[in-house]
């Protein structure tokens, strides 16, 4: 530890506001993060989604020590290495279907931009070159490059950069809580394909590269599936109009929702699908681009290969960690688990929150869990922003020994705001209980509500 006098703010620059100090991590306990005064904090949100093992998991830091002994990294367009090429198949095998290719990078935002220029090169490969624009959704998040905040929908991160953004168009979102004006729920996913297929035509399909989608909105609309239905409608409407289906998997994928790929579930194969975060668990910096064969090999027999690589493309030692990771959750049942404890999570959570007045929606999928806050829950009407929830409830919580992941922005991205919840896929049950009673706790103390407010 640094013999130094702490200084009133952080030299680094992240989140944190000037003058705000944070407290030093100083240990990973399981789901717990432990603090320099020892105060223990339950990692209900995984970080960002990110800790799907929890902290200081002796298996996975022994195989990125054991990798270290051995070579800390083979630069990769130089070299391969028996854990790139073994992660490489285990990915593959995971994905199923022709999703058999991998480009590696160092996280979701270079993922998102990697899956970019994946589908101009095939585009070009295919004699297209014309086919240059990009299709997303509102309420969305891809990342914070410049790539990744082009075909992101959420208008408040966007702001400050706007100007040098690329042009892209956002649809809207496949939310059931919030579906667009008129529409019944039972016609949400046939609207929302004809919607993407209308844009098409608009645009000229012989201009559009690709439609990006999460199968589970993370961040920027709290833990939201797509309707039944939705995914398999608009891979028709893509596969009918040339437009390569790309997945953002970064925070939904690795079997967070219950089956490795997200889309698994709804029974679909994207074109292209990249993620990230539960890749390594949070031990080391990874993100995996995976691309069907037939778009790889019209890119390979044109070009010989992607034209995409970044220093620390396929670093050996986070392959080792990533694939120590994935050999556990697979030896170890965490899919399962992610769904079983998932649907025991949400069903607490609705019985305890039915008559709450200011929770509107429960929602998720496996271990992807948020709750959206309301003015009125007859109305959906959102809180003032002024009163900054989304903070006020992060802040409430970490002061109770909670890690969670509020947001602002839920419904245009500026008002609105839900929890998020994503805890490590090896959560206890009475951890579990645990991470339930503080959300609820803190929810009391930043909502408070006269009389009974959750049913028993």
């Amino acid at each position: 530890m640094m013999n130094m006098a702490r200084l009133d703010d952080h030299l680094w620059i992240n989140q944190h506001q000037r003058g705000q100090r944070l407290p030093w991590a100083v240990r990973g306990e399981g789901v717990f993060v432990i603090d320099e005064q020892g105060r223990r904090y339950l990692d209900g949100s995984g970080g960002p989604a990110l800790f799907c093992l929890g902290h200081g998991n002796r298996e996975v830091i022994d195989a990125i020590m054991a990798q270290y002994d051995a070579i800390e990294f083979a630069y990769s367009t130089t070299f391969s290495c028996e854990v790139i090429d073994e992660l490489s198949e285990v990915l593959a095998a995971q994905a199923g279907g022709s999703l058999r290719r991998v480009a590696y990078v160092s996280g979701g935002s270079e993922a998102a931009d990697t899956a970019m220029k994946v589908a101009l090169q095939y585009q070009l490969a295919r004699g297209r070159p014309g086919r240059t624009h990009f299709i997303a959704r509102r309420q969305s998040w891809h990342g914070y490059t410049l790539g990744a905040l082009s075909i992101s929908g959420h208008p408040a991160r966007r702001r400050p950069y706007e100007p040098v953004l690329m042009p892209v168009t956002h649809i809207s979102p496949a939310n059931a809580y919030r579906p667009p004006a008129g529409v019944r729920v039972e016609e949400l996913a046939d609207y929302l394909a004809l919607e993407l297929e209308r844009t098409i035509v608009d645009i000229g399909a012989e201009k559009v590269a690709a439609f990006f989608m999460e199968p589970v909105v993370g961040a920027a609309g709290g833990a939201v599936p797509a309707p039944a239905g939705y995914a398999k409608k608009v891979r028709e409407v893509c596969r009918r109009y040339g437009v390569l289906m790309v997945a953002d998997e970064v925070m939904c994928g690795v079997g967070r929702c219950g089956t490795w790929r997200a889309l698994a579930h709804d029974g679909v194969e994207p074109d292209v699908m990249y993620t990230a975060k539960g890749l390594a668990g949070g031990y080391a910096p990874l993100g995996a681009v995976l691309i069907s064969d037939s778009v790889y090999d019209a890119i390979a027999d044109r070009f010989g290969t992607l034209a995409s690589v970044h220093t620390y493309s396929g670093h050996t030692a986070a392959c080792a960690a990533a694939l120590a990771v994935q050999k556990i959750i697979q030896r170890d049942g965490l899919i399962d688990r992610c769904a079983t404890e998932g649907d025991y999570i949400q069903s607490r959570l609705k019985s305890l929150l039915a008559e709450h007045p200011h929770v509107g929606d429960v929602r998720g999928r496996g271990l992807f869990i948020a709750f959206e806050l309301v003015a009125d829950r007859d109305t959906k009407t959102p809180l003032d922003p002024e009163l900054d929830l989304a903070v006020r409830y992060r802040e409430t919580a970490f002061a109770k020994g909670l890690i969670c992941y509020p947001s602002a922005g839920t419904v245009d991205g500026f008002s609105g705001d839900h929890v998020l919840i994503a805890p490590p896929y090896n959560i206890s049950r009475t951890e579990t209980d645990l991470m339930i009673d503080l959300l609820l706790e803190t929810l009391d103390a930043v909502l408070p509500v006269k009389g009974p407010s959750r049913s028993t």
